[in-house]
């Protein structure tokens, strides 16, 4: 297949970006801010060229990524505008991506992907399962299911409150009734969800349960939001279990997920970003 036949299906602003080299207006591009768990390819050859865990918000207004599927990106030297940049376009049909730039310390990797929305599409994984766990402060529970084998992606945000896009000062000072949350997308075929609750059991003392040492807010509840009446029915048989093991009651809101609203980017992968040593 040619390049020509790449591009045979695309309209006006898709080729002005993918095959002419054009830039998407800053904050207009679907995929913006769009953080779901999936894969974005090629909007021209349909090659897979991101994962959707290496996407952060970088604030630019152009979809963000710190690492490629291997073997996906082409880079290119690129003088236009005056000034020396590292062109991006995908490795398969040529296709202008965007640009590439290092150096910013935004993530752990130092290297932002800057692409337009027009030249790529998400897939959706259909085969991950979703749960919305709150434990106190996101951070730590970030940092604990982020590295679990089986848990594809995890991402702070805040759920169960009366706003919306809430700020994180505000949730912090209680204003909007929202709770920290972590939501974990996973695959059952590698950890299911009772497992998963048993590492959230087994990282949190049950003495401090809806506390924070020294400090006790609202948003800090312990909380777990379900999707389906079968994580639903999971959970509560998880809560018996674990209280007959403590021998006391878990005072833990069980609840049906609603809206999730992500977190300001300088709280996703805190301690990562901040050079915490954590041990869960």
């Amino acid at each position: 297949m040619t390049k020509d036949d790449y591009f045979s299906d695309l309209n006006e602003k898709e080729r002005d970006i993918i095959v002419y080299k054009g830039t998407e207006t800053p904050f207009s591009g679907k995929y913006n801010n769009h953080f779901d768990a999936g894969v974005f390819i090629c909007r021209a050859c349909k090659n897979p060229l991101y994962e959707s865990n290496s996407k952060f918000d970088s604030g630019c207004g152009w979809p963000s990524f710190d690492d490629e599927i291997l073997g996906s990106i082409s880079r290119h030297k690129d003088f236009s505008g005056g000034r020396e940049r590292t062109e991006i376009c995908c490795n398969q049909c040529g296709g202008h991506l965007g640009h590439v730039f290092h150096g910013e310390k935004i993530t752990e990797k130092d290297t932002r992907h800057c692409v337009n929305s027009l030249s790529i599409q998400f897939k959706k994984y259909n085969n991950l399962s979703k749960i919305y766990l709150g434990a106190g402060c996101f951070w730590t529970v970030d940092a604990i299911f982020s590295n679990t084998k089986g848990v594809y992606m995890s991402q702070t945000g805040y759920m169960g409150g009366n706003i919306v896009n809430p700020q994180h000062n505000d949730v912090r000072l209680g204003k909007t009734n929202h709770l920290e949350v972590v939501e974990i997308y996973f695959d059952e075929e590698i950890i299911s969800l009772d497992s998963l609750l048993n590492i959230f059991w087994a990282n949190f003392d049950s003495k401090n349960l809806n506390k924070r040492i020294s400090d006790i807010v609202s948003q800090y509840t312990f909380a777990i939001f379900y999707n389906t009446d079968e994580q639903k029915e999971i959970i509560f048989n998880s809560i018996n279990s674990i209280q007959k093991k403590w021998g006391q009651s878990i005072d833990t809101q069980i609840k049906k997920s609603g809206d999730f609203f992500r977190a300001e980017e300088q709280h996703q992968r805190y301690f990562m970003k901040n050079k915490i040593n954590f041990r869960s």
